[in-house]
């Protein structure tokens, strides 16, 4: 089952390798050595884009579908494997992770007219988080340099909370008289300049899934808006948005030492993950 195989990832990653940053290289190796493997078992061929932060070398790991008719136009979905120091990084992000390696099984067989690209980011997190070093703005500027036509970028950050108590989701100010109290959905969220992106994806997502979802453009001064690797790509000039269960507005162990693997909740994580899936198929095959 889906769940399962999202758990045991999530498991390998926070509790098998732990924390994984450059002050610990041998546990981000061990991290990006897991990723490669788990593609490469699904027959994916890994490229690897290598850079060196703080002495220590670090990589990007990259999957391609070839698409056919429109092979020049991209979808790429990213998670960061990296995590602040003294947390595991269950929901951040080897959840992410889990989700982008489970949408790299469920789209092997996929044949779309788009080209879609699965990457591995390194250095998301502190003391990188919004410098020229992190790994998401390393590939987001090759990609600008190569003339890549990138059409949508999807950041999967934190993928595994979801509560069903009333007044379990936080928002910042004024958005809670727009959206639910609970937080039991996912959430795609994007600067203005993605608005149209960010809806032909939940368009998507709601067409291929009846997972509650949520979708949120907006300045980026909003607190979170920004606050990961679809920062890279907005100032690459392409069109990004964030799926997420939207972090400290909900989940309380955020950059934490209790972001432990038990605290998610895996069968709903693996309905977004089907869901994401179908809608990253449908916008490959053009839709």
């Amino acid at each position: 089952m889906g769940e399962e195989r999202l758990r045991r990832h999530v498991r390998t990653l926070a509790a098998g390798i732990g924390e994984r940053h450059v002050r610990r290289p041998h546990a981000l190796h061990a991290a990006a050595a897991y990723i490669r493997g788990e593609l490469e078992s699904l027959g994916y061929a890994v490229a690897p884009q290598a850079y060196e932060a703080y002495g220590v070398r670090c990589e990007n790991l990259e999957v391609t579908i070839p698409g056919s008719s429109r092979a020049g136009e991209i979808v790429l979905a990213g998670a960061h494997y990296d995590t602040v120091e003294g947390s595991p990084g269950a929901d951040d992000n080897a959840s992410g992770v889990a989700g982008l390696i489970e949408i790299a099984r469920l789209l092997r067989d996929a044949r779309p007219q788009r080209t879609v690209k699965l990457v591995a980011f390194v250095n998301e997190e502190s003391p990188f988080f919004r410098s020229g070093a992190m790994g998401s703005a390393v590939y987001a500027r090759a990609a600008r340099r190569r003339g890549d036509d990138i059409r949508l970028m999807l950041s999967l950050e934190m993928l595994g909370c979801y509560r069903e108590e009333p007044g379990s989701q936080a928002y910042p100010p004024l958005l809670r008289w727009f959206y639910p109290e609970r937080g039991n959905f996912i959430a795609f969220v994007s600067n203005l300049r993605s608005r149209r992106a960010l809806a032909a994806f939940t368009r998507a997502f709601r067409a291929a899934s009846d997972f509650p979802a949520e979708r949120l453009a907006a300045p980026a001064l909003v607190p979170g808006i920004s606050w990961s690797d679809q920062l890279s790509f907005w100032r690459a000039g392409y069109p990004a948005l964030m799926v997420t269960d939207t972090a400290f507005y909900r989940y309380p162990h955020y950059h934490q030492a209790t972001d432990t693997p038990e605290r998610l909740r895996y069968p709903e994580m693996a309905r977004v993950v089907q869901g994401l899936a179908r809608a990253l198929q449908a916008l490959g095959a053009g839709s």
